[in-house]
């Protein structure tokens, strides 16, 4: 009787580690939602206070491993809070990932024809240099060009 105590406390830290570590990753349901937010945050709050906001790498819009960027529709970086020297180029269309996908030139064309979706590619996890396959959502801020993306770093392959 005792053993089966014993292995049923095992397998519950088990069980809480397991759930602790898989906490730690965005899902792509945090980021449609905190895409939605930031979106709401434009509205409410107008362009110049967003983009401080969802920039900030301490504020809301930075969570896990994930966070919110936001651009403009001629594939400006207006906002990213881990890699803010984005902000620098005129616009990002002709930056490729390691495989040759230009992400953000899908990233505007999804905002500019869909509104929102998905869009797969290569890009480092906060921290990293080395890139991890990435999936992100774009949705596109309602009446105004710009949108923003949130995304998960994802395992398997999707090319």
């Amino acid at each position: 009787m005792k053993r089966l105590h014993v292995i049923a406390a095992v397998l519950a830290v088990l069980f809480f580690a397991a759930n602790a570590v898989a906490g730690e990753s965005a899902t792509k349901d945090e980021c449609v939602v905190k895409c939605h937010e930031a979106a709401a945050l434009i509205a409410a709050k107008g362009l110049d206070a967003a983009v401080k906001i969802i920039g900030d790498p301490k504020g809301p819009f930075v969570w896990k491993d994930s966070y919110v960027f936001l651009m403009n529709l001629d594939g400006k970086m207006l906002a990213h809070p881990i890699k803010p020297e984005l902000k620098k180029h005129e616009h990002l269309l002709l930056m490729t990932d390691p495989l040759g996908n230009a992400l953000f030139v899908s990233f505007v064309n999804l905002a500019r024809k869909v509104g929102h979706g998905w869009v797969n590619y290569m890009w480092p996890k906060p921290g990293k240099v080395t890139p991890s396959k990435k999936l992100t959502y774009i949705y596109r801020v309602p009446n105004q060009e710009l949108f923003v993306g949130a995304g998960v770093y994802v395992g398997g392959m999707m090319y």
